[in-house]
């Protein structure tokens, strides 16, 4: 994973630290507003997911499983391999599909990334480039994945010739069409820098002049720490000046993965200041936002104390440790459209036979579970699941039900989504896990589709 450029010294302005109050780390709770819906995928072989499991005694540990190594974030094509980056896309991407889940790839190998600065390195010329994106296409399957292209190359160009940035914007543009051509559920999305960086007006015009028009639109901040709601803001005025060009129906996604706190200087191996900021979703609530993604990981070095990518957990440490944890209530919003069906009217027609001995507890060490639809939206729902020990105590428990037609997971609180499909597996997250005889917790998500009630089941460990 490269680090930020030193050439971002520059051009970064300081920016109010944000706190829970601002919604920086709440999700909206609301169906997705722009075109991406659906849980994003987390690779359980990250660089910190590893570390988590080599590291069971140490005491920063339950922090950085709790809040970072939980969620999804972006995995980076940034090692020039020819030979291996199919293989390796078509098997990160099999496994997102398996779980029911949207991957997401950050592209980092154009020919002189970074402009020879910090995270120099990539492709040797522009034509081996796109063999390496058409091996990239070639592993991207047919389901939706998200795919970041190429950080820096577009909102950076200070080393390049007139005729070197021609050359690059084709470059792009090739890199797009073959991309979109290979899957057309692919969700592409350009460089457009940050919001203290270049003027809305210019960045736009260098996003055409890279085909964004092929695109699905573009992304900001994987460069900085700005609050999201000023890369919303600047997304907004890029997005008036594309329509002026003649280019519309572009979208934004926005990287919170350190912007919940930002002063002080540039880079984040040094920055104690840093948090990370909203958890990922798709459900941004914003007609504009198909996502707010974790594209840079927490905790992965930016080259400045520590080598450009490593995994430092004191760094995850530092991000995590005062935030606050993934959402533990359900949203309250409410959805904008009413209820088509109250989810409290009881069935019209009672079971035709009923249990002769029904048990009064749950077996001793075991768990149950049972489901609550908590309200209903056209084309969601959002569904409340009550996990109660037997009558003895338990360290852990495992939740499942088989998905219904059409229903897919878009968010979950206070569980571990393990596997969205064609079962749905949930599982304790740290503080929820071990229970007392005869306690209880619960978790709660959202779907889309229509609401329904499974058969749950529960296992205890």
């Amino acid at each position: 994973m490269p680090p930020l450029p030193a050439t971002r010294r520059l051009t970064i302005a300081t920016v109010a630290c944000l706190t829970a109050a601002t919604g920086v780390w709440v999700s909206t709770g609301t169906a997705s507003a722009g075109t991406v819906s659906g849980a994003l995928y987390r690779d359980p072989n990250t660089a910190v997911a590893r570390w988590v499991a080599a590291n069971p005694g140490d005491s920063r540990v339950g922090v950085i499983r709790d809040k970072v190594a939980s969620q999804p974030a972006s995995r980076w094509l940034s090692s020039f391999n020819l030979g291996t980056v199919q293989a390796e896309v078509s098997t990160y991407v099999s496994a997102a599909n398996s779980a029911g889940q949207i991957p997401a790839l950050t592209l980092y190998g154009i020919p002189n990334r970074d402009c020879g600065g910090a995270s120099a390195g990539g492709a040797p010329d522009l034509a081996t480039y796109q063999t390496w994106i058409g091996n990239i296409s070639r592993g991207l399957g047919g389901s939706t994945v998200l795919i970041m292209l190429e950080p820096d190359s577009i909102a950076l160009q200070t080393c390049l010739s007139a005729s070197e940035k021609t050359a690059r914007d084709q470059a792009l543009r090739t890199a797009t069409q073959t991309l979109k051509a290979a899957n057309a559920n692919a969700k592409v999305y350009l460089d457009a820098g940050h919001s203290t960086w270049n003027s809305a007006g210019d960045q736009a015009g260098r996003l055409v002049a890279a085909g964004v028009a092929n695109a699905d639109g573009f992304y900001t901040n994987v460069s900085n720490f700005n609050p999201t709601n000023s890369e919303a803001a600047y997304g907004r005025s890029i997005l008036s000046s594309l329509s002026g060009q003649g280019v519309n129906g572009k979208r934004q996604v926005i990287d919170t993965s350190r912007n919940g706190g930002a002063s002080g200087d540039w880079c984040g191996d040094d920055n104690t200041d840093r948090r990370i900021g909203q958890y990922p979703t798709t459900n941004t609530g914003d007609a504009n936002i198909d996502a707010y993604l974790w594209v840079k990981p927490p905790g992965e070095a930016d080259g400045c104390r520590y080598a450009a990518g490593s995994f430092q957990p004191d760094l995850a440490y530092s991000l995590a440790s005062s935030a606050p944890n993934p959402p533990t209530t359900p949203p309250t919003t409410v959805p904008t459209t009413t209820p088509t069906t109250p989810p409290t009217t009881p069935p019209t027609t009672p079971p035709t036979t009923t249990p002769t001995t029904p048990p009064t507890t749950a077996p001793a060490g075991a768990c149950s579970a049972t489901y609550q639809t908590a309200s209903v939206w056209q084309g969601g729902f959002q569904g409340m699941v009550t996990v109660k020990a037997g009558s003895a105590a338990i360290t852990g428990w495992t939740v499942t039900w088989p998905l219904g037609s059409g229903q897919s997971i878009t968010q979950i609180w206070n569980g571990e989504l393990v596997s969205g499909a064609p079962t749905v597996t949930v599982r304790n997250v740290s503080w929820n896990g071990a229970l007392a005889s005869n306690a209880t917790a619960q978790f709660g998500f959202l779907a889309n589709g229509t609401a329904s009630t499974p058969a749950i089941t529960c296992t205890s460990r």
